[in-house]
């Protein structure tokens, strides 16, 4: 059996379903301000389920997603109470995220390398202190890749590498580059290669070149029935994108076992992916005789 780093699920859509408010293009963040504590309360809700990695809500404070909101001079501020609130988790380690810049699944928006790399450097520079590693997400093309990894190592603390691939061939990006393509740069600036925010049918093809990587290799997939094209527009919100009805937590860890057979050592869960999901996939990862570390 095998020892296996469980992480959280899904923080913004958990934030939504809890707030009941209407998504904005900065849900998660706005929140902390709006409903202070529930970040923190969707953290511990998490490690009591079994995730033993929190993973900070910092995914969307960048500068440019700031620009023209009520919070654009607070980009410093707003990382540290996402921080806070990672900390107050119970968890043994604390992830810090980094998203990407200006929106999800756009590589077509992404800077090149050169512009990238100082402005996740800031982030990795600013976080990493208060955590144990920084957990890069949802990294759609080659230059994304090459980008936050030099921006990252800024930080100086483990990085983890989370790619999302296309939901209908896991062995590409959503760039339409081939998977295969990040693993020069996975090898040489990551701990850990991961594939996130994906379907999880996608999954099982990009584990198959994960494990090249020479390095810990896992999945934290989403439960939307597609990344649709209104998602895809300037500063989308989730009301544009649909939850699968069929993502009960023992379908979904029905998935997470399959990639603990394929060989991950780090599984999780990604946008809809409730505690009750982690509680669910570390019953089954109990059952089976591993252990979660």
């Amino acid at each position: 059996m095998s020892d296996i780093t469980l992480l959280d699920g899904g923080m913004g859509q958990e934030l939504i379903h809890r707030a009941g408010d209407r998504p904005t293009p900065l849900w998660s963040t706005q929140v902390m301000i709006e409903h202070p504590g529930l970040v923190s309360e969707v953290h511990r809700d998490f490690t009591e389920a079994g995730a033993t990695i929190a993973t900070s809500n910092t995914y969307a404070i960048h500068r440019d997603r700031l620009v023209d909101t009520d919070f654009e001079d607070r980009f410093a501020d707003l990382l540290t109470m996402a921080i806070a609130e990672a900390r107050t988790s119970g968890a043994a380690r604390i992830a810090g995220s980094i998203g990407p810049i200006a929106a999800s699944y756009r590589p077509d928006l992404h800077p090149d390398a050169a512009t990238g790399a100082p402005i996740y450097a800031e982030i990795a520079q600013m976080i990493a202190p208060a955590c144990d590693m920084l957990l890069c997400e949802t990294v759609v093309s080659v230059t994304h890749a090459e980008s936050v990894l030099r921006g990252a190592a800024a930080g100086d603390k483990p990085v983890w590498l989370a790619v999302s691939v296309d939901d209908r061939d896991g062995t590409k990006l959503r760039s339409g580059e081939p998977l295969s393509a990040v693993l020069p740069y996975a090898h040489a600036g990551a701990a850990a290669v991961l594939v996130n925010c994906s379907a999880p049918e996608a999954i099982p093809a990009a584990l198959e070149i994960l494990a090249q990587a020479g390095i810990p290799y896992g999945a934290y997939a989403n439960g939307f029935e597609q990344i649709t094209e209104g998602f895809l527009e300037a500063k989308p919100t989730v009301d544009a994108l649909t939850r699968r009805k069929d993502f009960t937590p023992t379908a979904y860890a029905d998935h997470a076992m399959a990639w603990v057979e394929q060989g991950a050592t780090i599984i999780g869960g990604c946008c809809e992916v409730s505690p009750a999901h982690i509680a669910e996939i570390a019953r089954r990862l109990k059952a089976a005789g591993h252990r979660i570390v």
